[in-house]
């Protein structure tokens, strides 16, 4: 084989590859444990209805951990799931940020995080998402 064919070789391969990694991306997410499909983190926010840029930062931070699998997020990973939600991202996240911990339910994680300040949810936000926002109308 000449190394023209090899190279006709692997570039159809990778085409091919291309092409079958595409077909995946399209597909809907699923959920591998339920077999459902994935929460998207609009439809999250929307069930829990935070009131203001404080308690929507608490959900984003909450779905970043338990839907994302995130052990910590920083201002960019906060940032990213509001634009990911198509929602506005608050002016100047670092104070929702400080609001949280203020009220216990962030906590500032030891390592940095992609050399950037890491925050992770409390056993208190997690409760107040699960329980005082389940609970709204």
């Amino acid at each position: 084989m000449s190394v023209e064919e090899m190279l006709e070789a692997i570039k159809k391969q990778l085409l091919d590859h291309e092409g079958r990694i595409s077909k995946l991306e399209a597909q809907p997410k699923i959920d591998t444990d339920t077999g459902k499909k994935k929460l998207s983190i609009k439809e999250f926010i929307l069930s829990k209805k935070p009131k203001g840029d404080v308690q929507k930062t608490l959900v984003v931070g909450f779905y970043l951990e338990k839907y994302e699998g995130l052990d910590c997020f920083n201002r960019v990973d906060l940032e990213n799931g509001f634009r990911s939600a198509k929602e506005t991202v608050p002016t100047n996240v670092g104070v929702d940020v400080n609001e949280n911990i203020r009220k216990g339910y962030f906590a500032e994680a030891r390592e940095k995080k992609d050399k950037l300040k890491a925050w992770y949810l409390t056993n208190s936000g997690e409760e107040w998402v699960d329980v005082e926002l389940s609970g709204r109308k």
